[in-house]
């Protein structure tokens, strides 16, 4: 063979290897892509025991997206999962106690994550209530005492507002959507658009997403496994074991109170964020509930 035929045998080879090798690494690429987003689309949904209209082609879409987007946000929702074993334990009897659909508690998965957030238009707490809102349903909100960041009587605050919607709309899946969009703001759609179905409603873009991320965190959280996330149990956040005390009176020092108590000021704030300052003020004999950890600092 001729020199220069072996030279062009020679980058003929070489360049049908790099083409070979480009595409096997390139499609072995795609396949970890592929296994990285791959899931299980449910066969049937529902919010509160009403149906998910998947047969409607929008419905079915914009469910798929909350579902891609927050299976693909891994941190975000590992934490959600961790966080639950937490406040779920506290949110799921207040639900139960006020008639309230177990659902509903993965509004607070979506509202907050699950923590004590101050959102930019002034929301606060794992139920993200506006002050007026939250003094509107019991709920005390000083600069000494904010009772938004207090599980309990946050949860019931919430429990009053859905069953007020639920009594204006009918419908759990339209209450859950006036949580965001305002009592005022659905109804006035529902009137203009001669339609009285959350899934027929055109609303702003956050309210008509609001549902459907509530059911893809529901998807996902009952069926970690299914969509990748697995996740020991004692990796979970657990509920400490605590004791209450009844204060009806001042307390000049809450750091000097924790350690009468054998904690310190962190440990007092971390387990009763409501407690707003380095005080606590109560000329009016009212009395309140203060969580003191007995393990677990």
């Amino acid at each position: 063979m001729k020199p220069i035929n072996k030279i062009i045998l020679l980058v003929t080879v070489i360049f049908a290897s790099g083409i070979f090798i480009f595409a096997t690494t390139n499609d072995a690429k795609g396949k970890d892509v592929k296994a990285e987003i791959s899931y299980s689309f449910p066969v049937k949904l529902d919010f509160a025991g009403e149906e998910t209209p998947l047969k409607i082609a929008d419905v079915k879409e914009r469910f798929d997206r909350e579902l891609l987007v927050n299976v693909n946000l891994h941190a975000s929702t590992i934490l959600a999962i961790k966080r639950a074993n937490r406040a779920f334990p506290v949110i799921e009897p207040i639900l139960k106690k006020n008639g309230i659909p177990d659902d509903f508690k993965y509004l607070a998965v979506i509202e907050s994550g699950l923590v004590n957030v101050v959102s930019p238009a002034g929301a606060r707490g794992i139920w993200q209530f506006m002050p007026e809102t939250a003094k509107e349903r019991g709920m005390e909100v000083t600069e000494n005492v904010d009772q938004r960041y207090d599980l309990e009587k946050s949860t019931e605050a919430a429990c009053s507002y859905f069953l007020s919607a639920k009594g204006k709309f009918g419908s759990w899946t339209l209450a859950a959507a006036s949580y965001n969009g305002g009592m005022t703001g659905v109804n006035k759609q529902i009137g203009i658009q001669k339609v009285s179905n959350y899934y027929d409603l055109l609303l702003t873009e956050e309210t008509s997403r609001y549902v459907f991320r509530i059911l893809a965190l529901k998807e996902i959280m009952e069926n970690p496994v299914k969509y990748g996330f697995t996740i020991a149990p004692e990796e979970l956040y657990g509920i400490l074991p605590t004791k209450k005390i009844e204060i009806d009176s001042s307390i000049t020092d809450l750091a000097d109170f924790a350690k009468r108590q054998g904690i310190n000021y962190k440990i007092l704030k971390i387990h009763n964020p409501w407690l707003r300052e380095t005080k606590l003020l109560n000329d009016t004999g009212k009395k309140y509930q203060i969580e003191i950890p007995l393990k677990g600092y």
